[in-house]
């Protein structure tokens, strides 16, 4: 990943396992989530599903990460590009560690590598946001997406103090009106979308 760019992060459990079993889960993760990643990216959509988890980032900028410790003496992007990816691996070790714990478990949890698919336009980062905002109601775990709670449509229409870039995402369709006729249009099938898994 190369700073200043925006990626669809997204990643699976092993096999038939789940990565959340209960609501304490959801929520430890988004502590690991901003313990690791939000020095190195920022947030703009989510969408944590009990087997799977969608984030849509933007990587901050070489200036912003050469100021953070850990990215200090750096020479070249590819060093950056490493570390950024390594703050992700931490996240997901971190979190592995935890629930094998909580749940007396061994073994990998995840998918590896985790996919990072950059997003190279405005049409395709659209989609991206709907794809993520709809993945409770495509998968059957509810009817309409402000229901699902662990998501960050709900937390784009609240008002609460939150490190979602949620005015960004406002902006990106106008104002909060045009964001909610946006993804209260009739569902699109997900599968049609620009979204392309590789």
């Amino acid at each position: 990943m190369v700073p200043g760019t925006f990626y669809h992060i997204y990643n699976h459990a092993n096999g038939s396992e789940n990565l959340f079993r209960v609501d304490e889960n959801f929520r430890f993760f988004l502590q690991q989530w901003n313990k690791f990643i939000e020095p190195v990216a920022e947030m703009y959509a989510y969408c944590l599903m009990p087997n799977h988890i969608h984030v849509l980032i933007k990587t901050k900028n070489e200036k912003e990460l050469s100021n953070l410790t850990g990215f200090r003496n750096l020479s070249g992007l590819n060093d950056t590009k490493k570390l950024i990816s390594q703050h992700f691996s931490n996240l997901f070790n971190s979190y592995t560690k935890a629930y094998n714990k909580m749940y007396e478990r061994r073994g990998s949890l995840w998918n590896r590598p985790f996919k990072a698919k950059e997003i190279t336009s405005d049409s395709y980062l659209t989609n991206v946001i709907f794809y993520i905002h709809h993945n409770p109601v495509h998968h059957g775990f509810t009817r309409r997406i402000e229901d699902w709670p662990h998501n960050s449509y709900p937390v784009l229409l609240a008002d609460k103090t939150t490190k979602l870039r949620r005015k960004a995402i406002i902006e990106w369709f106008g104002n909060k009106e045009e964001m909610v006729r946006f993804h209260q249009q009739t569902l699109m099938d997900l599968n049609e979308l620009e979204i392309k898994f590789t």
